[in-house]
């Protein structure tokens, strides 16, 4: 058996070859799947989805959906810690996040993002806090946001063990020196951006992520580099795609981005069920007496 993409999981074959048995589905082998299986998919023209998780349901729901990358994003500075944007988020903040999403994936890439100050000062900086969420937080890979300028932190961080997916396009930690929430790549920026592609896959980046990009733009980063992409408003051409899943499930109230396809509306349900729950509490009649003792 298959779940997306034919990146496989132990085949209904090889269980009923093994004869009849009673399997504990909470301890059924799974394969996990490794960035060589990311390159696979780019190489026979398919594609994977990437969500963003921070906690242990969200990552054990979009696990057993097929899911096949899980982002744990330093947008959860303003996805779960309430911040405004991405940049107050810690360290410190991410890793306890990080440990429950790795916990509760059996199958998924589990990928954290780097935070804000935590990898600029130096290569060394960026390889001590990258041991730190593979050892710490047991995430699988690292993401670091920047250009080219950035090509020997990646070289260090890969020579050290530590796999990293490249950011490129809009990096949401630079918002202020990008001047707010622009598209990148337009004009004679397009140039600029395919460099920055080209020289940290050269460098040993396993995947080059680009957000808010023209398509075409996103189309020409995705042929000049050998490894895989993955798109957040940057066009279809990218290997995969992600979102917040706050924004794809629809939890997160307010104007949503463009690029921005809300497949359920959570905001509603749930707050139908907390109006449904206090007024139940304060007319006494929740609980029952099938919910007492």
């Amino acid at each position: 058996m298959t779940l997306g993409n034919g990146i496989g999981i132990q085949s209904a074959a090889h269980v009923a070859a093994a004869g009849p048995q009673v399997v504990d589905e909470t301890r059924k082998p799974v394969n996990r799947i490794r960035i060589h299986h990311l390159r696979d998919t780019k190489v026979k023209g398919e594609h994977f989805a990437m969500l963003t998780a921070y906690d242990q349901y969200t990552a054990e729901i979009f696990d057993q959906a097929g899911i096949e990358v899980l982002l744990v994003g330093d947008s959860a500075s303003n996805n779960v810690f309430g911040n405004e944007t991405s940049i107050p988020v810690t360290t410190e903040e991410l890793l306890p996040l990080c440990r429950a999403v790795a916990r509760s994936a059996r199958r998924a890439l589990v990928v954290a993002d780097l935070p804000f100050g935590s990898y600029e000062v130096s290569a060394q900086q960026a390889v001590a806090t990258g041991v730190r969420f593979l050892k710490e937080g047991l995430a699988h890979a690292v993401k670091i946001e920047g250009t080219k300028f950035y090509a020997e932190t990646v070289r260090a961080m890969v020579e050290a063990g530590i796999p990293v997916m490249a950011h490129i396009g809009f990096t949401p930690q630079s918002e202020h020196a990008l001047g707010g929430y622009r598209v990148q790549g337009r004009g004679s920026d397009r140039e600029r951006l395919i460099e920055d592609a080209v020289a940290l896959a050269d460098a040993g980046a396993f995947c080059v992520l680009m957000e808010m990009v023209p398509a075409s733009v996103a189309a020409a980063v995705n042929e000049a580099v050998e490894v895989p992409t993955v798109g957040i408003g940057a066009g279809n051409a990218t290997t995969g795609q992600v979102l917040v899943w706050q924004d794809m499930a629809g939890l997160r109230g307010g104007r949503m981005a463009k690029f921005v396809k809300q497949y359920a509306d959570l905001r509603t349900l749930l707050a139908a069920a907390a109006v449904a729950y206090g007024e139940e509490v304060r007319s006494g009649q929740f609980p029952g007496l099938e919910h007492s003792y």
